[in-house]
């Protein structure tokens, strides 16, 4: 059995804070990051320009923001079944 690893291969914003996520097993994701965009790391991405500068990091194959701030690609792909546990354990900090 061979175990590919999630990979971001491409994203596009489409929205305040909202990108469409594509992996590199062909499916896509339509994520608003702005509910989760709390904390230390992750507040500085609130002000538009600063979340524009996304890029994809060529290591880890996610998304990465100028300070470090990045996102696991396999939470990003299943954003849909994640995004609320997630966002509870944020709102329990």
């Amino acid at each position: 059995m061979r175990h590919t690893l999630t990979q971001v291969i491409t994203f596009k914003q489409v929205g305040n804070y909202v990108l469409n996520v594509a992996f590199n097993d062909g499916t896509s994701q339509t994520i608003d990051f702005l509910p989760v965009l709390v904390g230390e790391m992750f507040t500085p991405l609130r002000e538009k320009r600063f979340f524009s500068k996304v890029r994809i990091d060529p290591e880890a194959h996610t998304l990465v923001w100028p300070n470090g701030a990045d996102f696991d690609p396999g939470m990003l792909h299943d954003w849909d079944k994640v995004k609320e546990k997630f966002l509870e354990q944020i709102a329990a900090r």
